[in-house]
């Protein structure tokens, strides 16, 4: 008699779909080293790989969203691309030019590092844990008023993708999870207010850098301040990212008519169960992140939290107000636009010095202090490498020609009305596939903008046209698995990446589909 457990073997289908993974990469590749016309001189003629240029990024994301697991459909994405090349030593082509970079080792510092060292720091001090009972008992009244307050500081924060999607979900997230607000849904609101406000409150680098791109490429972009007074003067007509940061406010005020069944899901999973994750997650914030250790005889308090949130946002505004200075003095928008300068690895710096010694002054041991930072750098861990897998293969992208070979296929599409909603698809397309806003438009606006003047010099149409670049664009980098404001924004606000992409991409196409609609309608009156 055999009284032991029985493990039945995998049916067919199970079977199956373990491997599907393994047979999509090893047919991938097979594709990609065939159709690849290989050599320097193809990409130094045509500036692509023809469709070659797509398959790493295609099978990232073909992978990604059948497995949901992304560091694995990250790392066969860039080995795709050594087929392509037809280069197998993927470390020192692609691995170490883009990980072993000083802007890397800035996000590795910052944004991984300092934030799990200062989050880990408020499991030891529970400074976190007060202040969201603090802000529940005064300013939140439940979980619409706390994704409210989420929503509120994505538009304070509106520097930009990653220092928003950072400084937002780490203020917020006590708050709301002490509310039973999903995951989902704060990262949602996070994200959807990081990227589209730093184009609707452009008080940061993003004019000047179109700026850069575009200056002399038409008539009426003779010099940089004409393209930066262009730039606030095509502000309405960004729909994508007007309606974005409309719909996640009237999301966040829980009176949106539909907010798509996944994540109407995880808000009643949440508020019914308190299980904030769905039960087979994989939240980027580990344990060491989330569960208090708080030493005997350790008082947490509002300043264990305040003192260090407060150096870490002050700092890093000195250089929106340094940069304010200067421009009324010089009397130019332009020089406070290039005087900005957020320096937020000191800010981060300081705010984790800042809590280690309110810490140590409160009466905590050194000892105690310097292994909550430790445990909490442990805690994004994972974080550190999907960013590192998600960077090298922006830099594949970029090495391969993927947004020049979705440019050249789709430019044949010029009909003067339907231009604008072209160019937001294109660059949505291009956004998402490289995971990357800045990227998109290095490639687009020098092409687009020309193009767009060709048909029509109307300022009008030329911002209706600028508006759909600067929004297609955005949407991309807010919906991408492998864009850095997704992981980040998921690893801030401790949610898993493929739930935040699944339950935030019907709203954002909702988005967006409403802006090229809006933009197809007016170019027909324009034009």
């Amino acid at each position: 008699m055999d009284d032991g457990e029985h493990t039945e073997p995998p049916g067919p289908k199970k079977a199956l779909a373990r491997w599907t993974p393994l047979i999509v990469a090893a047919a991938a590749a097979l594709l990609a080293f065939t159709i690849s016309p290989g050599g320097v001189d193809t990409l130094e003629e045509a500036g692509h790989y023809g469709f070659a240029s797509l398959m790493p990024a295609l099978v990232t994301l073909l992978l990604v969203f059948v497995t949901r697991e992304v560091v694995s459909s990250l790392f066969v994405g860039i080995v795709t691309a050594g087929f392509v090349v037809r280069d197998l030593n993927i470390v020192d082509r692609f691995l170490i030019p883009s990980i072993g970079t000083a802007n890397f080792a800035v996000i590795l510092l910052v944004y991984l590092w300092f934030l799990g060292g200062l989050i880990g720091l408020w499991t030891r001090t529970g400074g976190a844990r007060y202040f969201a009972e603090w802000a529940r008992d005064r300013i939140v009244r439940g979980p619409r008023s706390a994704k409210f307050f989420a929503w509120l500081m994505g538009v304070v924060f509106h520097q930009g993708g990653t220092v928003s999607t950072i400084l937002a979900g780490t203020t917020v997230r006590p708050v709301t999870d002490a509310e039973r607000v999903s995951h989902e849904e704060v990262t949602y609101i996070v994200d959807s207010t990081a990227s589209p406000i730093a184009t609707l409150i452009p008080l940061n680098a993003w004019p000047l850098y179109v700026a850069g791109l575009l200056v002399g490429t038409i008539p009426i972009f003779a010099t940089e301040q004409d393209v930066v007074t262009f730039f606030f003067r095509s502000l309405p007509l960004n729909f994508y990212a007007i309606f974005a940061v409309l719909m996640t406010l009237l999301f966040s005020l829980e009176v949106l008519p539909w907010e798509g069944k996944r994540m109407k899901a995880a808000r009643l999973r949440a508020r019914e169960t308190g299980q904030l994750d769905r039960p087979e997650a994989e939240p980027l914030t580990s344990e060491e992140l989330t569960v208090l250790k708080i030493p005997k005889g350790y008082t947490p308090g509002l300043i264990d939290f305040l003192v260090p949130l407060g150096v870490l946002v002050g700092t890093a505004l000195t250089g929106v107000i340094g940069a304010a200075v200067e421009g009324v003095q010089a009397g130019s928008v332009e020089v406070f636009l290039a005087s900005i300068n957020v320096p937020i690895a000191e800010a981060f710096g300081l705010s984790v010095l800042s809590a280690m010694l309110v810490a140590i002054a409160k009466g905590m041991d050194v000892k105690g202090v310097v292994e909550g930072f430790v445990e909490g750098c442990k805690g994004v861990t994972i974080g550190a490498i999907i960013l590192a897998l998600a960077v090298t293969l922006g830099q594949v992208s970029q090495t391969l020609g993927t947004a020049n070979y979705i440019v050249e296929t789709t430019q044949h599409l010029l009909n003067p009305i339907f231009l604008p909603a072209v160019f937001m698809g294109i660059c949505m397309a291009v956004a998402f596939s490289i995971g990357s806003s800045w990227g998109t438009y290095a490639v687009v606006f020098p092409l687009a903008m020309p193009l767009a003047y060709a048909i029509s010099p109307d300022p009008f149409y030329l911002s209706l046209a600028f508006g759909a670049v600067l929004g297609g664009a955005v949407f991309g980098d807010q919906c991408s698995p492998i864009s850095d404001t997704t992981i980040l924004s998921s690893l801030a606000c401790g949610g898993d990446i493929m739930d935040h992409v699944l339950t935030q991409l019907p709203l954002a196409l909702a988005a967006a589909g409403m802006g090229a609609v809006l933009a197809t309608l007016l170019a027909a009156f324009a034009v």
